[in-house]
C-alpha cells in the first residue's frame, strides 16, 4: 500500500531523480509487473499535491538538463495540460458525469459485471482488473491497453470504464482520467483512436501477456458537439479575505506551505486551519477502499503539517458537507474561508455549493490559484503538441 504522506512522496522523488533521464526515456513504456522501478510512482502524491509539480520539475532539473529529462518533464506537464483543457470546457465533464449516472441507473451490459470481477475471458484484462482493485494503480501504458480493449473489443461504454478507473485509481483525477479515456475512444482528438494489439502488449510486458481475439480496428466514437471553450481567467484570487481568515485544504491540494508562500500577507492573517475531503463524490457507485484509505491518510498528513498564524494545528473535519464547514467557520469566528482553487471536477462542484452556504451566513469564500496553474492552463486551449512547445518558457518562469 502506498503511504499517503508528503515525506514518503519526497523520498520517492529523491530516489527517482537519478533515473529521470535516459533510464526513464528508454524504459518508461514497459510494464513488467507491480514491482516497478522504471517509473517514478509519484502520481498519487501529485494528484493530491502532497508533492507539487513545481517541486518535481525543480528537483529533476537541478540534476540534469531539460533535454536529458524531456520525456519525464513532459509527463508532469501532461497532467497540467489535461486540467487546463478541461478548465476551458467544463461541459465535457458535466456530460460525462450525467452519462455515468444514467448508465449506472439503467440496464447495464450483460458482461459488465463479469469484466469488473476479473472474468472477461481475456487473461491480461483480468489480471489488470485485479491489480487495479488491489493496489489502486496501473502503469500508464497498461491504462491505454485496458481502455482500448474495454471500448473496441468488449464494446462497453467508455464512460463506465472511466468511472471504474476513477473509483479505484489513487492518482485518479477528473481531467486526466476522463480525457485520456476520451482520447482512446477517438473523441478527444476527433477520429484519432488507440488500438491495443497483441504484439504491442507482448513486447512491452516482456511476454507476460499476449492476449488474442482483440479488435483489429478502432473506429472513433461520435458525440454531440459541445459549447465553445472559455478562456481561463487571469486572476489568481477569487474574492478578498476579511480580517478573520480560515484556511480550508481539500483533497485537490494538501500542501499549505508552498501555497501560502505565494501569498505571504495572507499567510500572516490565517486564524484557523482545517482539512476536509470526500472521495466518495468521485462516482455514484462505490469508491474503492484503497482510495478512501489513501485520501484519509493524506488528509491526516496535511493536518499534521498545517498550522495557523499562532502555530495551532489544523482540524480534520468529520465531513466535507457544507454544514460541517459552516459550523467550523462559525466556531472560529471567521469572516472568510480561503481554499486552494479546485479544477473542474467533484471538489470544484462541492466548493460552489459551499460558497452559497457560507454566503448565506455572511462568510466569504476566497479561492487562490497556484502560479503553476495560472501560467500553464491558458496555453491548454488546443492539442498537447502546441502546449508542449510552451514548456521551456513555462519552466523559465519558475
Amino acid at each position: 500500500m502506498t503511504t499517503p504522506t508528503r515525506a514518503t512522496g519526497l523520498d520517492a522523488l529523491h530516489e527517482f531523480v537519478p533515473h529521470a533521464g535516459a533510464d526513464y526515456r528508454r524504459d518508461r513504456n514497459h510494464d513488467l509487473g507491480p514491482a516497478r522501478t522504471n517509473v517514478s510512482g509519484l502520481s498519487p502524491y501529485l494528484r493530491h499535491r502532497l508533492v507539487t509539480e513545481q517541486e518535481v520539475v525543480d528537483a529533476v532539473l537541478s540534476r540534469r538538463s531539460l533535454q536529458s529529462a524531456e520525456k519525464f518533464v513532459q509527463e508532469v506537464f501532461w497532467r497540467t495540460y489535461w486540467k487546463g483543457w478541461l478548465e476551458q470546457r467544463p461541459a465535457v465533464w458535466r456530460r460525462y458525469r450525467a452519462d455515468v449516472s444514467d448508465l449506472l441507473a439503467g440496464d447495464l451490459p450483460s458482461h459488465y459485471e463479469d469484466v469488473l470481477a476479473g472474468r472477461s475471458g481475456i487473461d491480461a484484462m483480468d489480471a489488470w482488473v485485479r491489480e487495479l482493485i488491489e493496489t489502486g494503480y496501473l502503469h500508464n501504458h497498461t491504462r491505454m491497453w485496458f481502455a482500448s480493449i474495454w471500448i473496441f473489443t468488449l464494446e462497453l461504454p467508455w464512460q463506465l470504464g472511466a468511472d471504474f478507473f476513477y473509483r479505484h485509481l489513487l492518482d485518479g483525477d477528473a481531467a486526466s482520467n476522463t480525457l485520456s479515456w476520451r482520447w482512446v475512444a477517438g473523441l478527444q482528438t476527433r477520429g484519432k483512436t488507440y488500438l491495443a494489439t497483441t504484439e504491442n502488449i507482448a513486447r512491452y510486458t516482456d511476454g507476460r501477456f499476449a492476449p488474442t481475439g482483440l479488435a483489429t480496428e478502432a473506429r472513433g466514437l461520435d458525440e454531440e458537439p459541445f459549447p465553445a471553450s472559455t478562456p481561463v481567467p487571469s486572476d489568481d484570487v477569487d474574492g478578498r479575505p476579511g480580517d478573520r481568515v480560515g484556511l480550508l485544504l481539500h483533497e485537490e491540494d494538501l500542501e499549505a506551505e508552498s501555497l501560502l508562500a505565494e501569498h505571504p500577507s495572507l499567510a500572516r492573517s490565517i486564524r484557523a486551519t482545517a482539512v476536509t475531503a470526500d472521495p466518495e463524490q468521485r462516482s455514484p457507485a462505490a469508491v474503492s477502499a484503497p482510495v478512501l484509505a489513501f485520501t484519509a491518510g493524506a488528509v491526516a498528513d496535511a493536518a499534521s503539517r498545517t498550522t495557523d498564524a499562532s502555530g495551532r494545528p489544523a482540524t480534520v473535519l468529520d465531513s466535507a458537507a457544507p454544514s460541517a464547514v459552516v459550523k467550523w467557520a462559525a466556531a472560529e469566528g471567521l469572516d472568510s474561508v480561503v481554499v486552494p482553487y479546485a479544477p473542474v471536477g467533484p471538489v470544484h462542484e462541492r466548493l460552489e455549493v459551499l460558497r452559497a452556504r457560507l454566503d448565506s451566513e455572511g462568510i466569504g469564500l476566497v479561492t487562490i490559484r497556484r502560479r503553476w496553474d495560472g501560467r500553464a492552463w491558458p496555453y491548454a486551449s488546443r492539442g498537447f503538441f502546441p502546449f508542449r512547445e510552451r514548456i521551456p518558457g513555462l519552466i523559465d518562469q519558475r
